[in-house]
């Protein structure tokens, strides 16, 4: 996943093809999980840069 827009689109193929029985359950929810980690990754991110009052130039929230 180069950005979260991309991610975004992925994890929506993964709700499709898991609404389509085409994608196992388990398989739904650890991509589910990695996307969280790396939503909160980038989160982590943008708190430092509030707190330490600098501009957060983080690539994968960039399009």
């Amino acid at each position: 996943m180069k950005n979260a827009n991309e991610l975004r689109s992925e994890l929506s193929k993964v709700f499709t093809d898991l609404r389509a029985g085409t994608l196992d359950r388990r398989d739904a929810e650890a991509l589910s999980n990695v996307a969280g980690k790396m939503i909160s990754s980038a989160k982590v991110q943008v708190d430092y840069a509030i707190a330490s009052k600098k501009e957060p130039k983080i690539a994968f929230l960039e399009e």
